[in-house]
């Protein structure tokens, strides 16, 4: 049966009466009716795009979140073809320094190396922060001489390690451009049969340390595809501002530093700091693309694309870290919000970011189905290698029948090796400025929109988005839709079905009935 003939039959709900009788819908409640196939998976194309200017090879956004994006998740999402916004939780000035560090790469992961003078002391491991070497230079900073570098094996084998760091460093490693490609940085290494090298700027600033264990360990993951570059032929990067008087300022920084597109970033984005802010960048940066938000409703979106945005990042209280909804009793159901949203911006050709509630590929599918053109993420990304901090060890696994300690072999693979994830909303976070996120940075009392927690590791991004995309690329051949501007077409000519799921349809969708499982998606 074709899908013309599909379409005649009174089976399951069209997009436009299911969101209109007043229920508010999460991603699960709903479920797309499958359609017909005449094309292979592999033959679906995900390219899409960020804002108006911007495209991308992959809809997939890491959120401008502290546990999420910085330098690291910004090369390997822009590898991916994808993109991140460098979040506005810290100083202007290293907000800029971290985009100039993901623009001068063009490889796909950092080491974000900590830098040494040569008579200063190693006082713990975590001065190495998440990389295995660090570099000395004559003044300890990234901008002067190198004289060398230390390993923290080397450091952890001392038998006294109050030694300054210029009585075991080793020689200053052969140093290549920093625009080289991953092939190329990879045929450098192989050619000159080294071990290791530096990555070095324009300017002769020493950018990053790469190893031959690092481009084996690449080699090891899915090939990467289309990058996402500017116009400049770099990385993509984007990065997030807020609507303060003094984010006019931040919004200099970030465009001195290359910035190719800017998030205004707000928990409620209908307001005039917001549209005055978006105002002032189109009027002082015409050739730079804006991205407006959060917004949940029609009306919202209107005010937003009157003042001229590029994008709009839907979504408000969604997230799995925030407790906007339970607290201010505001706020809109995922799955009806990008529906309700992409619905009206779509008649002007603005892209729309579904922002929040994404836990695994079907709600990607479901995202994109419904209008957005990206889905941003982050908790999906907070466990991996590439977002900020440390993973730590949570030894003990709690079980009601036998609790017991875990082996520090067996917890990466019982999922206890966790990186901290927080919400920008948290008292924690606000305390590092973002309480100006939620217009609460003048009121002398904070009521956090947020928790803390932490996530499981996942490994590299550059291994598990591949395979979520081919999952999302799987989905959509179910669907009948070869790319993402079909989908979005059988969902407005109302070829495509839906219907909502009770709480058994949704147990009975999942894994049920079995005693122990071992559930691994790729």
């Amino acid at each position: 049966m074709n899908g013309a003939a599909a379409a005649a039959f009174d089976d399951g709900f069209t997009a436009s009466r299911l969101f209109s009788q007043g229920f508010s819908y999460a991603y699960d409640d709903v479920i797309l009716l499958p359609h017909y196939i005449d094309f292979p998976a592999d033959a679906v194309d995900l390219s899409t795009r960020l804002s108006r200017n911007h495209p991308l090879s992959i809809p997939c956004v890491a959120s401008p979140m502290d546990t999420v994006s910085e330098t690291s998740m910004a090369v390997a999402m822009a590898s991916l073809g994808g993109a991140a916004i460098i979040h506005c939780n810290t100083i202007p000035a290293r907000q800029a320094a971290i985009v100039r560090s993901a623009k001068s790469r063009r490889i796909p992961f950092a080491s974000d190396p900590s830098f040494f003078a040569p008579s200063d002391f190693v006082s713990s491991a975590a001065d190495f922060g998440s990389a295995s070497f660090a570099i000395v230079t004559e003044s300890g900073s990234s901008k002067s001489k190198p004289v060398g570098l230390i390993s923290r094996s080397d450091w952890e084998a001392l038998a006294d390690e109050d030694y300054p760091v210029s009585k075991y460093m080793r020689q200053t490693p052969a140093s290549i451009p920093s625009n080289y490609d991953f092939e190329q940085v990879a045929a450098f290494l192989a050619g000159e049969g080294l071990k290791l090298a530096s990555l070095v700027g324009l300017d002769g600033e020493i950018i990053d340390l790469v190893s031959a264990e690092d481009v084996v360990r690449i080699r090891s993951f899915p090939k990467l595809g289309m990058p996402s570059l500017s116009s400049d032929g770099k990385f993509l990067v984007g990065a997030a501002i807020g609507t303060r008087e003094e984010d006019k300022e931040r919004l200099t920084h970030l465009v001195k530093a290359g910035v190719d597109v800017v998030v205004v970033d707000s928990s409620q984005g209908n307001s005039k700091y917001q549209m005055d802010m978006i105002k002032h960048a189109k009027n002082t940066y015409p050739g730079l693309d804006i991205i407006g938000g959060n917004v949940v409703t029609m009306a919202q979106a209107q005010n937003l694309i009157k003042v001229g945005v590029d994008g709009i990042r839907v979504g408000m209280g969604s997230g799995s870290i925030c407790t906007t909804q339970e607290v201010c009793a505001v706020g809109r159901g995922q799955a009806t919000a990008v529906y309700k949203v992409a619905s009206f911006a779509n008649d002007y050709d603005v892209p729309v970011i579904a922002d929040g509630g994404i836990s695994y590929s079907g709600h990607i599918v479901k995202a994109l189905v419904l209008g957005a053109s990206t889905v941003m993420m982050g908790s999906f990304l907070a466990g991996s290698q590439e977002a900020p901090g440390i993973y730590e060890y949570q030894a003990t696994r709690a079980s009601p029948s036998a609790p017991r300690k875990i082996p520090p072999e067996e917890l990466a693979k019982d999922g206890h090796l966790v990186k901290k994830y927080r919400g920008m909303g948290s008292l924690e976070a606000m305390t590092k400025g973002s309480d100006a996120r939620y217009l609460g940075d003048i009121l002398k009392l904070k009521v956090a929109q947020g928790v803390v927690g932490s996530v499981a590791d996942k490994g590299s991004i550059l291994k598990f988005i591949p395979y979520t995309m081919q999952a999302v690329k799987q989905g959509l051949q179910d669907l009948g839709a070869s790319s993402l501007p079909i989908a979005h077409d059988l969902l407005r000519t109302d070829v495509l079905q839906l219907e909502v799921r009770t709480g058994a349809a949704q147990v009975e969708g999942g894994v049920h009935g079995l005693s122990s499982y071992e559930k691994k998606a790729f």
